[in-house]
């Protein structure tokens, strides 16, 4: 689930919506707000033609990286005002049953992912601060950054703000440097998970040295209870607070599904396995991808395996 500012899960007021992105795998919702439904391209057949040379493979990680100065300006843009005024500009319905109020410790690695999206609209998604080499690295969905399928729509003007509820920015607020998404993401809207980095904050604190990191459990089995966070505009939060959805995790069309009804502004929301309500903590197992329906029974999350690996060691090695 996106952004939702009119995108929510990914997008825009449209986006906010329950983007559209349409999967060929079984057409789930992206949780993009975004009101468009993307078209994936057919794979190229792996065909040898004799007296050719193949390109060495392309680098299955694709950055993009934020100046000095539109960090500075990302970080002036989101005012308490603005961000006040981006969660009123989305209303996706009521919330639950399935998703309720998060009432527990709060956990301060999760926060909500603040960004202007391709076309140009307010909105937002929800990030994850997990251990890093850099200290510094936070994971989220590939689509909360970047149109799948189009190289050239990306996000801007993007921070991340860790235990944010209800107006309170009680870790402060990052200004996100670079990200990383599997190209096959950027080419062909597939494995719909990101990495971030951000600066240090004003104190010149990293993130993880302020608010912990999660650990991430790659090519982990698909099973078990998993809990699924997210800052979904649906009503009454409307993006303001944490929602919670609890589930037995299975696998389903390629991806690993539990129930929930969470909604755009989900989008890119951990899920945590062995999750402490008394700690706030757990393993992150995946993120908020996408959903089944516009009335969502099912929230899909991709199952972390090498990509997704090569993703996070990209992100947390620079």
């Amino acid at each position: 689930m996106s952004e939702t500012s009119s995108e929510t899960f990914s997008e825009t007021s449209s986006e906010t919506a329950t983007s559209l992105i349409r999967r060929l795998r079984g057409r789930a919702t992206g949780l993009v707000v975004t009101g468009t439904a993307l078209v994936l391209a057919a794979p190229l057949p792996a065909t040898a033609v004799a007296g050719r040379t193949l390109a060495a493979p392309a680098d299955p990680v694709s950055v993009m990286k934020y100046t000095a100065k539109e960090r500075r300006d990302a970080l002036a843009y989101w005012t308490p005002a603005r961000i006040e005024a981006v969660g009123k500009s989305v209303d996706l319905g009521p919330t639950g049953p399935k998703a309720k109020p998060y009432r527990g410790t709060a956990p301060k690695t999760v926060g909500r992912l603040f960004f202007v999206n391709s076309r140009g609209a307010d909105t937002w998604c929800t990030a994850t601060a997990v251990k890093s080499a850099n200290r510094s690295a936070a994971l989220t969905a590939a689509h909360c950054v970047r149109l799948g399928s189009s190289p050239g729509n990306t996000n801007t003007t993007m921070v991340f703000v860790p235990g944010y509820n209800k107006g309170k920015k009680p870790h402060g607020t990052f200004a996100v440097r670079s990200v990383a998404t599997p190209r096959a993401w950027e080419t062909d809207s597939t494995n719909d998970v990101a990495a971030l980095v951000v600066d240090a904050d004003r104190n010149g604190r990293k993130l993880t040295d302020v608010v912990g990191g999660l650990p991430v459990a790659f090519n982990r089995a698909v099973g078990g209870t998993v809990s699924a966070l997210g800052y979904s505009a649906t009503r009454p939060q409307l993006g303001e607070e944490l929602l919670r959805c609890v589930g037995k995790a299975k696998k389903e069309i390629g991806m690993q599904a539990i129930p929930c009804d969470m909604t755009g502004g989900s989008s890119g929301g951990p899920w945590l396995a062995d999750f402490d309500t008394r700690t706030g903590k757990g393993v992150l197992v995946s993120v908020n991808a996408s959903l089944d329906a516009l009335t969502p029974t099912k929230m899909y999350g991709e199952v972390l395996g090498t990509t997704a690996k090569k993703v996070y060691d990209k992100a947390q090695n620079s």
